[in-house]
């Protein structure tokens, strides 16, 4: 058999480093549940003219199509990108079956068909948190659903976070308020600022744009305003320059940055930085970057904000806001530096020993025993040597051995510590922290050896 390469960018995680992705997930979707969001699960399939951006094609569409089609038919179904699209689409259709605000999260997987490298992948999950209205959709959801991605992701065992936040109003009003038409390409403009020198900023705003060079200026100056304090008004207020739009977006911003700063604990920043523009020709309002401390080369691992127009069918629109949370393409990275590991590869917490094939029903029985009780636990494939079994427990990372005794009464050993007692299967538990395969968060570069890298 010729040898197996892996596909590039489409990660699988072995047992171990599964666990990890198992519990951020779940802690996620509790979160979540917690603020009353439902859980909705879209089809991975969406008709290719859906997925279109503006009317064209996007070349990072998977297609699905039959072997057997015929050479000159058409595709007309592709793989989802993102989760934004189905949902939108999943709005429209089953609008009339929809409780207004909806409030709905999601964690699936994902198709894009771009060139794989740390951090992005042909296929990585992605959680979603939305609130969906019909017609209009009162502001303070911004600060609602802003702070339940922050609460869920200020749970997790990450490096630190930081939550980075502007608004799309106070920087059309800001440039409004200046004279500058065309919005739009200033912004655009501006979002050179990772990738040039500010004076060539300016120069591109005075030749592109059309911008004096005093204007040019104030555009530098507000895209540098970054404050994880009060001083953000303040700071704004400071360029002097008034205008209607620029007044909503200052005060929502505020309100926003406030709003999760007060439920962001201590693992977690929360600042206003004007220079985050996101989605020019898709949000509104407020709009949001995630970083994470010491994986800046990732740049942002999730965000979101404000669209007044997910989706409309002619005659009602429906508003939203939301955040999006990159599951693969932060913990694969993580994973694969050692920083995140599973405590074990399998979930069972006892091996129960089995001193002969005459007696296996009876160890049978004390493992049915414990799974009625919620332990996990597994039964030893063979009657080896009790020195055997404990090895291939330890090999597969089972803290606990369960040994039947002759007599029929049972002993269970830590394998760990060699401690050994007496035990009934009907009352004995292991402790909580033993009782299934949990996260464990470490600075250390070597906690995953070579064998267990991510294909």
């Amino acid at each position: 058999m010729s040898k197996i390469s892996p596909l590039s960018g489409f990660p699988e995680l072995l047992p171990a480093q599964r666990t990890v992705e198992r519990e951020v997930v779940a802690s996620l979707s509790r979160t979540f549940e917690l603020h009353g969001f439902a859980n909705i699960e879209t089809r991975v399939v969406e008709p290719i003219d859906r997925l279109a951006k503006g009317g064209e094609i996007d070349k990072e569409i998977y297609v699905l199509q039959r072997i057997a089609a015929e050479p000159d038919s058409k595709a007309e179904l592709g793989l989802h990108f993102d989760l934004t699209v189905p949902f939108a689409r999943y709005v429209l259709e089953h609008a009339g079956h929809l409780e207004f605000p909806f409030r709905r999260y999601q964690v699936q997987p994902v198709w894009r068909g771009e060139r794989p490298q740390e951090g992005r992948y042909r296929q990585f999950t992605q959680a979603d948190v939305d609130v969906v209205g019909r017609d209009e959709l009162p502001f303070h959801h911004d600060v609602e659903v802003m702070s339940v991605m922050v609460d869920a992701l200020g749970r997790l065992p990450l490096p630190r976070l930081s939550f980075q936040f502007n608004n799309r109003k106070l920087i059309q009003g800001f440039y409004r308020g200046l004279g500058i038409d065309d919005v739009t390409d200033a912004i655009r403009v501006i979002d050179k600022l990772d990738k040039l020198p500010a004076e060539e900023v300016a120069a591109l705003l005075v030749e592109r744009v059309g911008t004096t060079a005093e204007q040019a200026q104030r555009c530098l100056e507000l895209a540098t305003i970054r404050v994880a304090d009060g001083s953000l008004v303040e700071r704004v207020r400071a360029l002097g320059v008034t205008d209607a739009l620029l007044d909503e977006g200052l005060e929502e911003l505020a309100a926003v940055v406030d709003g999760c700063r007060a439920v962001a604990g201590d693992r977690v920043d929360v600042e206003a930085n004007l220079r985050i523009a996101r989605g020019l020709d898709y949000y509104t309002g407020t709009v949001v970057e995630i970083f994470m401390a010491g994986y800046e080369r990732l740049k942002s691992v999730g965000g979101g904000g404000r669209y007044d127009a997910l989706a409309s069918d002619g005659r009602t629109t429906y508003p939203g806001v939301g955040v999006s949370f990159g599951v693969s393409r932060t913990l694969v990275p993580l994973i694969t530096d050692g920083v995140l590991s599973g405590s074990r590869p399998v979930p069972s917490a006892v091996l129960v020993a089995v001193s002969s094939e005459e007696e296996r029903a009876a160890s049978t029985r004390v493992a049915a025993a414990l799974r009625a009780r919620d332990i996990a636990c597994e039964v030893a494939p063979s009657p080896a040597r009790f020195g055997k079994q404990i090895r291939f427990a330890e090999r597969r990372g089972i803290p606990y051995v369960w040994f039947v005794q002759p007599d029929g009464t049972s002993q269970v050993k830590d394998i760990r510590t060699g401690d050994q007692v007496e035990a009934d299967p009907s009352t004995w538990s292991p402790p909580e922290a033993d009782l299934r395969p949990t996260t464990i968060s470490t600075a250390s570069s070597t906690a995953i050896s070579e064998t267990e890298e991510i294909q």
